[in-house]
């Protein structure tokens, strides 16, 4: 339990995490370099060597630590204790290595110890600052995500009163879900009632809950098993009070909130700076992509242009993050532009497809235009692979489980793809290992993953049979 968890989508949120963590050994470096400038001090090599090693000790040492939510809301004397105090052991390193290479009488003794002085006080000032600005963007009501608790007890009522003492945290709860009569709920209870555990997952649905805290007795597994069925039909995340491991988790971690454990039992994996790494990766790898594609590109829309009546893109609505609609592009493969209720999946020698389209779509070249819905932020390079929305009403009702691969953007490739679930799927049970194989990515993603399912997708894409 100490990791503690903040409820926070933004990007926006982990990337200045980022920036707080790295600010101390970039304003070390900066001050160093800076004063020795301002005070005329030749740049000796001596003295550039105590700048290399000062940019390779200072993320070790003065590094802050990630910031927990309580620390936000704490005093700040803390956090600025344990910035002098670390700022105090670099010093003492650098001056015994000073010491011991016998180099100390090399540098202008002004300029180090006006840097020793002001550093610090400038580190202060800018992290308090960054630090109040964090908690500013922290409590902007549109940072909120909304929450249910499942089971009304001790436990749910000690984390929403702990939760609405502290909107920096960005929850809001809105109501309980349980099956006991209203009457042994109490004044309180019966009027934060939403309903019966039964009707729990249509409430989600229709009002767009983004968290759901289950707080049901641990010796009930088997109600809460249940719970977990009905609610893998929504993209809420999924948090248990207190601990329990018996189930199929997504992204477990443990946690804590004031002092109350928690659990993810169904989480995006692409929280804090992994979003941040996953979002950069796709951005330099599509950006990348479409300049070297550009002459490729150009040529296929001039040849779709030339060779059959219709446009060039064809565009159609899928689900995207939580469940999101999204609108996927590709190169027009087809005579038709399916986007309804009913749309038919390409199969073998399908006569819809234009002679240009075999092409295209026996090298995934009509998957193309989707580098754009990755610099967009509407998909990654590599995900579950998006489904239209006819399709996905379809296969809601009939997977177990379905919608939880929407926790996290689509992907132009995914793991299901690389191990031949690629294609058509006429038959419920090859759609089935397709989702076995999307819930396995979320389970197991790092960037190491991605890359080698694209390095995959590449080597696969020429000799795919199942491309038609």
């Amino acid at each position: 339990m100490n990791e503690p968890i903040v409820f926070k989508r933004s990007g926006s949120l982990a990337f200045l995490g980022m920036v707080r963590n790295v600010l101390p050994s970039v304003i070390a470096v900066a001050m160093l370099l800076g004063l020795a400038r301002a005070f005329g001090v030749e740049m000796s090599s001596e003295f550039l060597m105590m700048g290399i090693v000062v940019a390779v000790i200072a993320p070790i040492v003065i590094q802050m630590p990630p910031m927990p939510s309580e620390q936000l809301i704490a005093s700040r004397w803390p956090t600025v204790a344990g910035l002098l105090v670390r700022w105090v052991a670099l010093l003492a390193i650098l001056l015994a290595v000073g010491y011991a290479a016998k180099v100390s009488e090399n540098f202008s003794r002004l300029v180090v110890l006006t840097w020793a002085v002001t550093t610090p006080a400038v580190l202060v000032v800018l992290t308090v600052a960054l630090d109040e600005f964090i908690r500013r963007f922290m409590f902007d009501p549109a940072n909120a995500r909304s929450a249910v608790f499942a089971g009304y007890n001790e436990a749910s009522v000690a984390l929403d009163e702990r939760l609405h003492s502290h909107p920096e945290l960005g929850v809001k709860v809105v109501g309980f879900f349980d099956d006991r009569n209203v009457d042994r709920l109490g004044a309180h209870g019966e009027s934060r009632m939403r309903g019966g555990l039964a009707s729990m997952a249509g409430y989600i649905r229709e009002n767009a809950i983004d968290v759901i805290f289950i707080s049901l007795p641990m010796r009930n597994v088997q109600r809460v098993s249940n719970l977990l069925d009905d609610l893998q039909d929504t993209t809420a995340s999924i948090y248990y009070v207190p601990d329990v491991f018996v189930f199929d988790l997504i992204q477990s971690r443990s946690g804590e909130i004031l002092g109350v454990p928690v659990v993810a039992l169904c989480e995006t994996p692409f929280h804090g700076y992994r979003g941040v790494l996953k979002r950069f990766m796709d951005v330099a790898l599509a950006g990348g992509a479409l300049i070297l594609l550009a002459p490729l590109l150009a040529l296929i829309a001039l040849l779709i242009k030339l060779g059959s009546s219709g446009p060039v893109i064809f565009r159609q609505r899928r689900y995207g993050l939580d469940g999101s609609e999204i609108v996927v592009n590709k190169f027009r493969t087809m005579t038709v532009m399916e986007d309804g209720p009913v749309i038919h999946q390409a199969t073998r020698d399908d006569q819809r497809i234009t002679s240009l389209g075999r092409i295209l779509r026996r090298y995934s070249l009509d998957e193309l235009p989707q580098l754009f819905n990755v610099l967009a932020g509407s998909m990654s390079l590599v995900g579950p692979r998006p489904h239209a929305v006819a399709h996905n009403e379809q296969y809601r009702r009939l997977i177990k489980g379905y919608m939880i691969r929407h926790k996290v953007p689509p992907g132009m490739t995914g793991l299901a793809q690389v191990k031949g679930y690629r294609g058509e799927t006429p038959r419920v049970e090859e759609m089935q290992a397709r989702i076995r194989y999307d819930l396995e990515y979320l389970r197991r993603w790092t960037p190491l993953l991605d890359i080698k399912i694209i390095l995959q997708t590449t080597v696969m894409l020429l000799g795919d049979r199942k491309a038609y």
